[in-house]
């Protein structure tokens, strides 16, 4: 069995309601129906050939000469150099199809040969869910139906081609012929057919509306076309229905290759849309800012106070966590799950970054609606009466439960943002004076039991010798001055300790989280670590380490979670939203020290000093 390509070798294209991953020899091995999280129709990433691709490529072997995403847009160029000329695929989802006779999900693809005819080969094979199932196949004049008992698939070709599924088809694409295809799903719904030459030229009008969403990004930020790239990520993994940010449009990707850290990372996280917020607030996108807590407003409403760790896209509990049966996995890394057992922690930190999501709203002059301010009040007293109880912490490790320095961290400043909104609203004067106090003991006891003045270091957990990467954001917090001994001396600790390799580094010491084997080092920390330097006054090490870890991006200029720090190839699910934004954390961070700005919240995007 061939080797799979590495994860950085595949391309993310997207519509909003789902996604598509596709290698560079033009093959569809991942793309979910109709959502993100729904069964995969072409599955070949995790679950082998057994599980569906669709390819359109060069007809033997041949060289990838040029790889990119058109300027500011979603949509993907591949050109290959083959023995007769040039073969080109432009490929890519429309995501706007409101007011047309459009079907929700629709995948373009079109090959050109501008030197002369090249041979071409089209291979669609869709398998649906769980078991691989194949479709029942009707051909309706020029069009190819696949269908199941609740989705359909409809295929059409120009020129017009008789495909069959599962079945290698030869083509010849000429300067003056190239093939394009559209592939439109229905999800209990009539089944939209759709001309080839018609959804081309959708596709060109959704490269009009993604530019001009990407013109007002900021000229001036550090590295701006890797921070538009991350942007456009982010907005692709939005699922628009509802708001919902997806951590990844994947499940199962490896942490370590053939190994079983192997989780479904399909599901809305709030601490995603939280520093989705700050993101999006930082290069001028209130609508998407809005939009996020809108999202949070509406998933949480069922268990308010309680924030729970992650959600459906449609803010409903995930199914319980699953291994797919004969499903090979990545490169053999199995098992493959489905559902994230994750849901039932207890993450206190999560409340810390949803307030102070909030108060950047209202830094911003958003003022929140009273529903929005009463949720948030109610996570704030839910923080007060519950940060005495120990948590999974931010790496969900699945082991008991400890006191983590950093979850009692975001406690605080869930307590401390929710009394800088308060003079905002009408709020009882007893209930502001609990979180004061409450406040005030949780700084005495961070102080006294997290730090160890042996070490002079803020530690992962209370009495624990370990360092954490996670605390890479107390420059951010105003919990002391950032330039504070404690907080530098913890930076340092946190690099020194956790060092995989300049520019990289480990979440916490590796083999110290209760599961067989290791994993990778954690590309969101160094980016954290930029913020940390750029906020702490050490703007040339910022500027360097970011443009290091930049370069470690893949071709196309997407991050996975991890990265193996010996080979630098990427691991775990791809693309990951919570590095995305973190690279837009760090350009902003840098921004702002280089404009001698202080940063002014926990994503550090913001120009001016906290309110009093």
């Amino acid at each position: 069995m061939p080797s799979p390509a590495p994860i950085e070798d595949y391309g993310l294209l997207g519509d909003t309601r789902t996604a598509a991953l596709v290698s560079s020899d033009g093959s569809v091995d991942w793309m979910c129906i109709p959502r993100f999280d729904g069964p995969p129709v072409f599955g070949r990433l995790v679950g082998g050939r057994a599980a569906g691709s669709f390819r359109l490529g060069p007809a033997v072997p041949a060289d990838v000469v040029s790889r990119h995403y058109r300027r500011d847009t979603a949509t993907l160029e591949t050109t290959w150099k083959t023995d007769a000329g040039r073969l080109t695929l432009t490929e890519g989802m429309v995501t706007e199809v409101r007011g047309q006779l459009m079907p929700a999900t629709m995948l373009v693809r079109r090959l050109s040969a501008p030197d002369g005819p090249v041979d071409a080969t089209v291979m669609f094979d869709p398998r649906l869910g769980d078991r691989h199932r194949r479709p029942r196949i009707q051909h309706r004049g020029d069009v190819l139906v696949c269908s199941w008992p609740t989705l359909a698939i409809a295929l059409q070709t120009t020129p017009v081609t008789s495909i069959e599924p599962g079945v290698p088809m030869r083509i010849t694409t000429t300067p003056d012929r190239p093939f394009l295809s559209a592939m439109s799903v229905a999800d209990r719904e009539p089944l939209v057919y759709v001309d080839p030459d018609a959804a081309r030229r959708a596709l060109n009008r959704d490269e009009l509306r993604w530019q001009a969403w990407c013109r007002d990004i900021a000229p001036g930020l550090p590295h701006r076309g890797a921070v538009v790239r991350s942007l456009l990520t982010l907005r692709l993994l939005t699922y628009s229905p509802s708001g919902a940010p997806v951590a990844a449009p994947t499940t199962s990707l490896p942490e370590e290759p053939c190994g079983v850290r192997n989780w479904d990372y399909r599901y809305a996280w709030p601490r995603d849309a939280s520093i989705g917020i700050g993101a999006f607030l930082g290069v001028g996108k209130q609508d998407e800012a809005r939009a996020f807590m809108a999202w949070l407003l509406s998933a949480t409403r069922l268990d308010r106070p309680r924030l729970p760790v992650l959600f459906t896209l449609h803010g409903k509990h995930p199914p319980p966590e699953r291994e797919l049966k004969d499903w090979p996995g990545y490169a053999g890394s199995a098992p493959v799950r489905r559902g994230n057992a994750a849901s039932g922690q207890h993450q206190l930190d999560g409340y810390g970054w949803v307030l102070d999501a909030a108060w950047l709203l209202t830094r911003a002059g958003h003022h929140l609606y009273s529903e929005t301010w009463r949720t948030m009040s109610g996570f704030a007293d839910r923080v007060a009466e519950s940060w005495r109880e120990p948590d999974a912490g931010i790496w969900e490790v699945r082991a008991d439960a400890a006191h983590h320095v950093h979850s009692k961290l975001m406690a605080w400043l869930a307590l401390d943002r929710a009394l800088r909104i308060a003079p905002h609203h009408h709020t009882r004067a007893s209930r502001t004076r609990r979180w004061d106090a409450e406040r005030a003991a949780l700084h005495e006891e961070i102080t006294r039991c997290g730090f160890s003045t042996e070490r002079r270091m803020y530690t992962r957990s209370y009495g624990s010798p370990d360092t954490d990467a996670a605390l890479l954001v107390l420059p951010q917090l105003d919990f002391e001055p950032s330039d504070s001994p404690r907080v530098r001396h913890t930076i340092d600790a946190i690099v020194r300790n956790l060092d995989a390799g300049r520019p990289l580094l480990y979440r916490y010491p590796p083999g110290t989280d209760g599961l067989p084997g290791n994993e990778g080092a954690f590309l969101p920390c160094s980016f954290w670590l930029v913020q940390a330097l750029a906020r702490t006054g050490r703007l040339v090490e910022a500027t360097g380490l970011f443009e290091e870890i930049l370069a470690l991006a893949s071709p196309l200029g997407l991050f996975a979670e991890e990265m193996d720090p010996s080979t630098h190839h990427h691991l775990g699910n791809y693309p990951q939203a919570l590095t995305h934004a973190a690279v837009v954390q760090a350009a902003l961070a840098i921004r702002d020290a280089t404009d001698g700005l202080p940063g002014t919240s926990l994503d550090c995007t913001t120009k001016f000093g906290w309110a009093q």
